[in-house]
């Protein structure tokens, strides 16, 4: 099931822009203290870096991934979700806007 609506969060209105403007995302905060980012990556291929292990929540469009130990690009569509390992890197490749949570772990 997709994510829809996120209520009951603080939400950072300051947005945090990567790769010239390909990667836009906001934070929010939940009343716990947990963190997450929604946010929108426009067509390119991006290589992010991981602090804490992260899993991407696909919300509208779709992307191809691939993990910093694997060859295979992966697809991963509205709905679904992937998992990348804390300190690491990920590629993805998106060809129409991909819009996705990110649920740091």
């Amino acid at each position: 099931m997709t994510t829809e609506k996120i209520d009951g969060v603080s939400v950072t209105t300051q947005a945090n822009v990567y790769f010239d403007g390909k990667c836009i995302s906001h934070g929010i905060t939940f009343p716990d203290g947990t963190k997450k980012s929604v946010g929108v990556i426009l067509p390119a291929t991006l290589t992010f870096s991981t602090g804490a292990p992260e899993i991407m929540e696909g919300v509208g469009g779709s992307c191809e991934y691939r993990l910093a130990d694997s060859e295979a690009w992966v697809t991963s569509a509205a709905g679904q979700k992937f998992s990348i390992p804390g300190n690491s890197k990920f590629d993805i490749r998106v060809t129409a806007p991909y819009h996705y949570i990110c649920h740091f772990g």
